[in-house]
């Protein structure tokens, strides 16, 4: 699937994407807010997940915009919401959903152990992580677009 928009990562780079989930990795892992960023921009040099991010983020653009929303208005709002939203994002809701997105960055990072890689593997575990990347995704949207 394409971007909402090319301009997409250029405009929420992998910096601002980890200065935007910190608050939700610091929550979710009871780590110092300098720790999750650090960790989050580790985990964000793998390219599968930060393109996995941009999808579930430009899937929540597509859902916020209007029939009549040009995409480069859209991304024009969202370039002035991130740099006034840093350090002002409130974390995600916890919930199993984002747990497993969650898992995801711990296992990039080697942080969660090996056994957890079997379970995101299943079915099951390809299903919730799915979820969680929509659900940050969307979180994301609604904090940035408010």
């Amino acid at each position: 699937m394409a971007y909402f928009s090319e301009r997409l990562p250029h405009v929420l780079t992998r910096s601002d994407l980890a200065t935007l989930l910190t608050p939700t990795y610091a929550e979710a892992g009871s780590v110092d807010d300098e720790e999750a960023f650090d960790r989050l921009q580790r985990a964000l040099a793998d390219e599968g997940l930060a393109d996995d991010l941009y999808e579930s983020i430009s899937t929540a653009l597509r859902a916020s915009a209007g029939p009549r929303t040009e995409p480069d208005a859209l991304m024009d709002k969202l370039s002035k919401r991130v740099g006034a939203r840093k350090g002002r994002m409130k974390p995600a809701p916890g919930s199993p959903k984002i747990s497993a997105a969650l898992v995801r960055i711990n296992l990039i990072l080697g942080l969660a152990p090996e056994s957890m890689q079997a379970v995101m593997q299943s079915e099951k575990g390809k299903a919730a992580l799915k979820d969680g990347l929509a659900a940050l995704g969307t979180h994301l949207v609604n904090e940035l677009l408010r």
